[in-house]
C-alpha cells in the first residue's frame, strides 16, 4: 500500500499489482497511472455529471458489476448529488477533479458512464447522443452512417462530434445549450434517425430488437432520457486489449485501419501528446428551434430557408 497526494487530497492505492486485464497484462496500478495522466483531458467532459461505474474488483476475468449509488465510505471531498428516480432518489458520485479519478480507479472502476446533462440543470441536457451501433463487426456500417449523420445534423444547422466507442461503433454527439427538456430532445433525436434511416433503409433501422434489425446497423437514440447515459471519453472499456473511448476528427474516418476499439490504455497518451483533444472546444447550439424546423421541413419534402 502507498499514499499519493493529489492538490490537497491523500488517497491510500492499494493492491496496485493486481492485474485486471490479463491478456494485455494490465494491472490496477496501469489503470490508476492512467487516469492520473489523464484527468486534465477527461475532466472538462465528466464534471457535474452523475457518474455511474462499471467496476471490477477481481479483474475482468471474474467479472464486474455496475454501480450507481455512492457508498457511505466515499470521502467527504466526493462531490455527490441526490438524483430522482421512479421510487424515491438515489445519491451519485461527481467527479469534479483529479483526486476523485485517481479514488474512483483504485476502486477498480474500468469505464465511467456519464449523464447528458449536469448537476445545475439535471432535466435539460447539454448533450444530445447517436449511438451507431453495427451488427457482429461491420464497422464501415458505422463509418457510412456517422458521415451521413454529420451531414444531416449540418443540414440542420447543428455541429456533429464523433467517438469511437472502445466497444464496436461509434458515437455521435451534439453540445446543446442546456435550455431544452430531455423529452424534446428525445423527440428531436428520434426524428433525426428516422430521417438517417430513410437515406440507406437497407443498411440501417430505429429497431430497438436485435432480431428484428435483419443485419442493419441500429440507430440508437435511447440514452436521450432523464438519468441514461453515455460512455465517458476517454474511459477505459471492460474488454481484453484495455480499448479506450477515443474523440477523433472527422478526416479520421478515412484511416482504413481505425476500428472502434483501435486507441488502448497504452496508445492515448501519444496519440493525444501529437493530435490533442478534438473536442477540447466544443461548439453549443443555443437551440434547437431552428434545427427542428428545418427537420420538419426535410421530413416533409419542404424547404426551410430559416
Amino acid at each position: 500500500m502507498r499514499t499519493v497526494t493529489i492538490g490537497p487530497h491523500r488517497i491510500e492505492l492499494t493492491h496496485t499489482d493486481r492485474v485486471l486485464f490479463p491478456e494485455a497484462g494490465i494491472t490496477k496500478g496501469d489503470l490508476i497511472a492512467y487516469y492520473r495522466d489523464m484527468a486534465d483531458t477527461m475532466l472538462p467532459h465528466l464534471q457535474g455529471r452523475p457518474l455511474t461505474l462499471h467496476r471490477f474488483p477481481g479483474g475482468l476475468a471474474k467479472g464486474g458489476f455496475i454501480q450507481k449509488e455512492a457508498p457511505d465510505y466515499y470521502p467527504d471531498w466526493i462531490r455527490r448529488v441526490s438524483v430522482a428516480k421512479e421510487q424515491g432518489r438515489l445519491t451519485q458520485a461527481v467527479c469534479d477533479n483529479a483526486a476523485t479519478l485517481v479514488y474512483l480507479a483504485n476502486q477498480d472502476c474500468i469505464t465511467l458512464h456519464v449523464w447528458l446533462s449536469r448537476v445545475d440543470h439535471l432535466d435539460f441536457p447539454d448533450r444530445m447522443a447517436f449511438d451507431l451501433d453495427p451488427p457482429d463487426t461491420d464497422f464501415a456500417l458505422a463509418r457510412s452512417a456517422a458521415r451521413d449523420l454529420r451531414d444531416l445534423l449540418a443540414e440542420l444547422g447543428l455541429t456533429a462530434y464523433l467517438m469511437t466507442t472502445g466497444s464496436r461503433g461509434l458515437h455521435v454527439l451534439v453540445a446543446l445549450a442546456p435550455k431544452t427538456d430531455f423529452d424534446t430532445v428525445r423527440h428531436f433525436a428520434h426524428q433525426v434517425a428516422e430521417a438517417l434511416v430513410r437515406r440507406d433503409p437497407d443498411r440501417r433501422t430505429t429497431e430497438p430488437r436485435k432480431e428484428q434489425r435483419g443485419g442493419r446497423l441500429y440507430v440508437d437514440i435511447l440514452r436521450n432520457a432523464y438519468a441514461q447515459t453515455t460512455v465517458a471519453p476517454y474511459s477505459v472499456r471492460a474488454r481484453a486489449s484495455a480499448p479506450v473511448a477515443t474523440p477523433l476528427g472527422w478526416s479520421e474516418l478515412d484511416d482504413p485501419e481505425l476500428t472502434s476499439d483501435r486507441y488502448t490504455l497504452r496508445t492515448i497518451p501519444e496519440r493525444l501528446a501529437q493530435r490533442g483533444d478534438p473536442w477540447e472546444r466544443m461548439e453549443a447550439a443555443d437551440s434547437l428551434e431552428a434545427p427542428r424546423r428545418r427537420l420538419q421541413a426535410l421530413l416533409s419534402g419542404g424547404k426551410d430557408t430559416s
